[in-house]
């Protein structure tokens, strides 16, 4: 069916005049394919993937096909619709959502079956791009200009952001920077934005160098410039006049870096101090960035805006806002002390308010138009929208949510063998060892050789941990030497990236090495990719696979017109087309090898990088290497909720922060145990103090991540190495670890919505209460699970935190069992010892009892904590925990059921079963009362009942 208007002037009255314009569409088995008369689109289609889910596609070619999605593995739905032409648009018409197309300039909008309107297009570009003789598009879509709606997701990003209104996101795979392009919504809609490249959410223009927008001046008043003065040795060395603040790159420090000082590397005690003014001909509020490594202090009219630390190697951005006047100059002071790193400063201009509050996505480099609009009746739901898309999430071990011992590095697998026995002999609960990188002779990245003389017997090595009841991750790269017979296979198969090689730059190994990055985006590099690790690595037994460098980080610090030649070209064209897609395809061709050679193991890969459709992949992701500082410790919180609502729900990060200031880098054995720093000097006790107080700060919060996880460099990591015997450092990690480990029954059942139910562990507070003003932009806060609140404690010496409770619940205070009405910001007390944790009324939470490992008493009694106060309920699910069988049905779940009105504990019938249950299990009943501390009554229960599948009833 094809339709055209002509103006009903022109027929009636027979005037001579053109026909008015109106687009014509034409329906499609799955939707409708619309040609507008005007706009930046030549065609839209839109099809139906799911009664609530549209996907758009709008292109700058009439009949143009875009290349098939990585990130998608949906097809469209067979589903029921409806088309209807009313005025000068048409509309498609399914279950849950309406999507209506303007014939007249292809703007689209979409609203609920009631007329209930929630995305509206309010901006658009398609613009031509040339890249190596290749015609792309640079595009951008933006909606609700204005809007109220709170916005969340894109990912995992290290800048404290939680509702996304008004913000700025790059999309830009980074080291410790995750980029995931989904957006879900507070209004209960979501948007998919299918394209692998460079994108942007919010500002689609670049940030750029403070001259590009900036009026500079320096110390004297004089315009033009800042003053930079360079001190080395503590005295004043140069002053001169700077345009800007520019080392980004490794190449801007040694274009640009004062050749009279000598390379920057070379010198002591170096530091710079950039001083003037900043004005702007347009008022309002700017975003600005730093981006910086090594100390950095920024100050803005005399107010301290910035005081940063990051290892020299892995600069970051730190985003940061100057209100401004028209013509009114603002004071300007950076302080920087390098000791090789990086440094920058980048600005954007106001957008007009409405565009600032809006849902507005952009890529630099495209197809088309192409992306998924959402619309559900939760923000769970929504979410489900997205796995529907792009893949379900798989049941994980169940060994994956015990602890993980990690660090930077085991040299020798007895150091590993030993840290396994350490924690077996002392009694703490442990599942898993993990071997990091360089278990490898120095000159064979890539080879999957162990260096003999370290790793006499790798295949003892693992046949070792399994004795324990523990698991092992090891861990795998994409990086080659171009000696090895690996790379040379590789690259003689197209399968290799070889920019590098050939430019000839080297690693920090050693003396260095030439090396680069295979090509996972075909399956013939993907095959030989697997093949050869699997004899070596595959083959001994390995539990677990750590996917490290897998943004990729193929030469660090380059500008990002060299990196991007660097990790292309592909089989879709240059490295800046998937510039953002490696992670997907890199562990989706070694699990897919997993799964065909072990076709009933749950697999566990965990990934320094991600990307949308990643969680398919059986991929857990950590958020890179971070810093030891209280600042980084309170950007994961929001990092690891944004990543969970971005639909990846199993996320970790190091504890304690990958990298360290010198001054916590206290000897060989950590410091617990030295008082001399790395460089010799002596350790200061309050620096000892503070390193201790923060690993067990974030300790506390690791408990109650979805992933626990100890890791980082330089200071060995492991408990009885960080805190000393019977210090409450010790005793504290140690309440924590075994806590953890009573909550598993818990833990594991909320694990598991997260495939049967498109569940998330940890959870925004606006997930659960949406109708909470209050609750949409708190960003140090989180669920964990549906039943409790965590407050992680990241400012040192902090002895108490206040602490919003949301409306619409009670919630109990578990160490001390005061019940607290929701709605209103309390004062938690947190000695160190002791993290803000607090569990909602009508929670029911199963526990079990301290094990060594998860699965080490599966008969063992569970105990039912009931608090009281509200009626609610649990699904207790149990399985194997380490097959697929939960994918054949063979699983149990036990509905929990409260009634506060009755007083009443329904334990209902079982549903399902698995090979190895426990048929018969004693539930041990404990109902919380108000004044009744949790953290005191672990064991304690009020009724005890025997229960072999039927159901059960117990009375408070």
């Amino acid at each position: 069916m094809q339709l055209k208007t002509i103006s009903l002037a022109c027929m009636t009255f027979a005037i001579a005049c053109s026909p008015a314009l109106a687009g014509t569409f034409q329906q499609t088995v799955s939707g409708i394919t619309v040609t507008p008369d005007t706009g930046a689109a030549k065609e839209i289609r839109l099809e139906l993937m799911a009664d609530n889910i549209v996907h758009v596609v709008k292109v700058d070619q009439a009949g143009k096909q875009l290349t098939p999605s990585l990130m998608t593995v949906a097809k469209p739905c067979a589903c029921r619709f409806d088309v209807k032409k009313t005025g000068n648009a048409v509309a498609l018409t399914a279950g849950r959502i309406v999507a209506t197309v303007s014939l007249a300039d292809g703007q689209v909008q979409f609203a609920d079956p009631k007329g209930g309107v929630f995305l509206k297009q309010a901006s658009e570009s398609i613009t031509p791009v040339n890249l190596e003789g290749r015609q792309f598009l640079a595009v951008k879509q933006g909606f609700n200009h204005g809007t109220k709606d709170a916005f969340y997701g894109t990912g995992q990003h290290q800048n404290g952001q939680m509702n996304l209104n008004g913000e700025d996101v790059q999309l830009l795979q980074h080291n410790m920077d995750v980029a995931v392009p989904f957006v879900v919504s507070d209004k209960n809609y979501g948007l998919l934005w299918d394209n692998n490249g460079i994108s942007r959410f919010g500002d689609p223009r670049p940030y750029g160098p403070m001259e590009r927008d900036l009026k500079l001046a320096d110390a004297d008043g004089k315009a033009g410039a800042l003053t930079a003065r360079y001190y080395v040795g503590g005295k004043l060395a140069l002053t001169r006049r700077e345009s800007d603040i520019k080392y980004q790159y490794l190449k801007d420090v040694a274009e640009f870096w004062p050749k009279e000082l000598g390379p920057l590397k070379g010198l002591k005690d170096v530091r710079v101090v950039w001083e003037g003014t900043l004005t702007s001909d347009k008022p309002g509020r700017h975003k600005m960035q730093m981006y910086s490594s090594d100390y950095a202090t920024l100050t803005i009219d005399g107010k301290k805006t910035l005081d940063v630390w990051r290892q020299g190697w892995n600069p970051w951005y730190h985003n940061f806002e100057v209100d401004f006047t028209a013509g009114k100059p603002v004071r300007f002071h950076l302080d920087w002390k390098p000791e090789g790193g990086m440094i920058a400063m980048t600005h954007n201009d106001p957008l007009p308010k409405p565009e600032r509050h809006s849902l507005t996505m952009s890529s630099e480099l495209a197809e088309g138009l192409n992306y998924y609009v959402i619309r559900g009746t939760s923000i769970d739901n929504v979410i489900g929208g997205y796995r529907t898309l792009t893949g379900e999430q798989p049941m994980m071990p169940k060994w994956a949510y015990g602890f993980w011992q990690s660090r930077q590095r085991y040299e020798t697998q007895q150091q590993l063998l030993d840290t396994v026995a350490q924690y077996r002999q002392r009694g703490w609960p442990l599942d898993n060892i993990v071997q990091d990188w360089f278990y490898w002779p120095e000159n064979g990245w890539g080879s999957h050789d162990f260096d003999k003389k370290r790793f006499p017997d790798p295949k003892g090595m693992v046949d070792a941990v399994h004795k324990q009841n523990a698991r092992i991750m090891i861990s795998i790269w994409g990086k080659f030497y171009s000696d090895t017979d690996n790379y040379k296979e590789l690259a003689a198969a197209g399968g290799m990236w070889t920019k590098n090689v050939e430019n000839g730059d080297l690693d920090w190994v050693g003396p260095g090495y030439k090396n680069s990055h295979y090509d996972p985006y075909t399956q013939k590099a993907r095959d030989m990719y697997y093949r050869q690790m699997k004899t070596k690595l595959v083959d001994l037994g390995f539990d677990a696979w750590w996917m490290d460098n897998t943004e990729p980080d193929v030469l660090s610090n380059s500008r990002l017109e060299d990196f991007k030649k660097l990790i292309g070209p592909t089989v879709y064209g240059p490295g800046e087309v998937t510039f953002n897609s490696y992670s997907l395809a890199h562990t989706q061709g070694f699990y897919d090898h997993l799964k065909a050679d072990q076709p009933d193991k749950r697999q566990f890969i965990l990934s320094r990088s991600g990307f949308a459709g990643v969680q398919r992949n059986a991929v857990a992701v950590w958020s890179g290497d971070i810093v030891g500082r209280w600042n980084n410790l309170y950007d994961q919180i929001s990092a690891g909720v944004q990543m969970s609502m971005s639909g990846i729900p199993n996320w970790t990060h190091d504890i304690g922060g990958y990298a360290q200031e010198t001054r916590f880098q206290t000897g060989e054995l950590g410091s617990a145990q030295e008082n001399r720093t790395v460089d010799g000097s002596k350790a200061k006790p309050e620096d000892i103090a503070e390193w201790q107080e923060m690993n067990l700060r974030w300790f506390q919060f690791g408990a109650f991540s979805p992933l626990f996880r100890s890791h980082g460099e330089v200071v060995k990591r492991e408990i009885y190495n960080l805190a000393p015997e019977g210090s409450p450092t010790r005793e504290s990690m140690v309440w924590y670890l075994k806590l953890r480990y009573r909550l598993m029954p818990y833990i594991y059942a909320t694990a598991s919505d997260t495939h049967f139910n498109s569940g998330s562990i940890m959870r925004g507070l606006v997930m659960d209460f949406p109708k909470d003003e209050k609750v949409k932009d708190i960003r140090d806060q989180y669920l964990f699970g549906s039943a409790m609140l965590v407050a992680p404690v990241y400012a040192h010496g902090a002895r108490e935190r206040s602490v919003y409770l949301p409306k619409g619940a009670a919630w109990y205070d578990y160490f001390t069992g005061q019940r607290h009405e929701g709605g209103k910001t309390i004062t938690v007390k947190a000695p160190e010892t002791q993290m803000p944790l607090l569990v909602k009324a009508g929670a029911i939470v199963p526990m079990g009892p301290v094990t060594q490992y998860v699965d080490e008493k599966p008969d063992a009694p569970i105990t039912l904590k009931v608090y009281t106060g509200a009626s609610g309920q649990f699904s207790f699910y149990e399985d194997d925990g380490v097959t697929e069988a939960y994918r054949r049905g063979e699983f149990t779940r036990i509905p929990l059921r409260y009634d506060e009105h009755t007083g009443t504990l329904s334990i209902g019938a079982r549903e399902g079963q698995y090979k190895g249950m426990v048929g018969k299990r004693t539930f041990r009943v404990h109902f919380v009362k108000p004044g009744t501390s949790s953290a005191d009554t672990l064991d304690t229960a009020d009724k005890e009942v025997t229960y072999e599948g039927k159901p059960v009833t117990v009375k408070l």
